[in-house]
């Protein structure tokens, strides 16, 4: 590891650790994947993981190859004392709208744990409702190691989703884009219109502001 990622590491042990003060003993940390795909669920995860040097290349998804995001989630699978996942469906997502499908995805990632933890991190500006202690952590993925392992977990497990639908609704590209707003899926959309898998509120162009023939949005 170079003296960089070394750096990045201890600052996210560190942010975890000052929070850590008595009568905590036990972290949560949360993250979601999925908010602004055009198709697919939206995917919490909740996980309470002491680090460790195996688990010191853990960062904010984003920031981390697609291979490498499924080796540390196995790692933190194997590694942690709890892990909860939540996933709510596009229908649902229609029916209830994007925030509050997501902090009902969070709710039952943290229902799912099976241990109590003291305080729960979630990262952005919004708490879901739940029965523990929380702190909304802004830019959490880049702050906090639990929160870090969290979009990890959550990140490769709606990769997982995306892939198993691209066998079932072909041509859209789900393997590589994960129902994002990329051209290539936008431009299958304008062939063949959306699919159950689609997200039916969501309004491309007003949504996204995305032009016909663009990129695609920040993949969170």
């Amino acid at each position: 590891m170079t003296a960089r990622g070394r750096i990045a590491f201890d600052e996210l042990i560190r942010f975890d650790r000052l929070r850590c003060a008595p009568p905590v003993r036990t972290l949560a940390g949360v993250d979601e994947a999925g908010r602004g795909a055009l198709a697919g669920p939206v995917v919490a995860a909740a996980v309470v993981c002491e680090p460790c040097e195996a688990l010191s290349r853990v960062r904010d998804s984003k920031l981390v190859s697609e291979r490498e995001r499924e080796r540390l989630r196995d790692l933190i699978v194997e590694r942690c004392a709890a892990l909860g996942i939540g996933v709510v469906e596009p229908g649902e997502i229609d029916r209830m709208n994007i925030l509050r499908a997501t902090l009902e995805a969070m709710r039952a990632a943290i229902e799912n744990l099976s241990v109590a933890p003291d305080l729960v991190l979630v990262d952005g500006i919004h708490l879901p409702p739940a029965a523990y202690p929380a702190a909304a952590i802004p830019g959490g993925d880049r702050k906090s190691f639990v929160v870090a392992a969290a979009s990890i977990v959550a990140k490769v497990a709606r990769d997982r989703i995306m892939r198993e639908r691209a066998a079932v609704f072909h041509g859209y590209g789900f393997t590589s884009n994960k129902g994002y707003g990329t051209r290539e899926h936008i431009e299958a959309i304008r062939r063949n219109g959306r699919t159950e898998f689609h997200r039916m509120s969501f309004r491309i162009r007003e949504q996204l502001r995305l032009e016909w023939g663009g990129g695609g949005p920040d993949k969170r």
